[in-house]
């Protein structure tokens, strides 16, 4: 079992049920959401050539600040278009 521990200081968080891993990479559309803290797009531009070179299509986004929660219309349009997500963090 795997514990995922919440940085948001939730005093009641929720519990999620894991999604299954893809056995494959192939065909499936990525999206890599640049939170706006310095540096995290050179992350990002690493991980899109690591995604792609293993068939994976990569869809970029991009939060206005990194002090607030995505906006809603952002996360509905990432969760509508991609089979997966990967956030980027960096200083």
């Amino acid at each position: 079992m795997t514990t995922v521990l919440d940085p948001t200081g939730e005093l009641s968080p929720q519990t999620r049920q894991r999604v299954a891993r893809p056995e494959s990479l192939e065909g499936l559309t990525i999206g890599l959401l640049d939170i706006s803290k310095p540096r995290g797009d050179i992350f990002l531009n690493r991980i899109e050539e690591r995604l792609t070179a293993h068939g994976a299509r990569v869809a970029r986004y991009k939060k206005p600040t990194f002090t607030k929660p995505a906006p809603v219309d952002l996360r509905h349009e990432i969760a509508s278009q991609c089979d997966a997500v990967i956030e980027a963090l960096a200083d």
